[in-house]
């Protein structure tokens, strides 16, 4: 598994250009972009949800709890929380 370091070495870059590029921080150039962007699909890179979930102290998971799942009404709002997280940018 790859790990963000290995991103900076293959790109030429250093780790905080490459954590920079995975948040879209401004600072972060067009050049490197491209550099990090392409060592991350080199490398099948993906961010550790985990580890962002303990440096961030948010997980930004929504839970649901129903009584029964085969009773429509639950079905339905499970639905109806799903698509306001998706309309509201926080459903991925």
């Amino acid at each position: 598994m790859a790990t963000i370091k290995d991103v900076a070495r293959l790109a030429g870059v250093s780790v905080a250009t490459v954590s920079r590029v995975i948040n879209n921080s401004p600072k972060a150039s067009e050049a490197s972009r491209l550099a990090v962007h392409s060592a991350m699909e080199s490398l099948s890179y993906h961010p550790n949800a985990n580890a962002r979930a303990l440096a961030q102290q948010t997980t930004e998971t929504v839970g649901l709890v129903v009584g029964d799942v085969s009773d429509p009404f639950f079905g339905a709002m499970v639905k109806a929380v799903e698509q306001v997280a998706y309309h509201t940018g926080n459903f991925y």
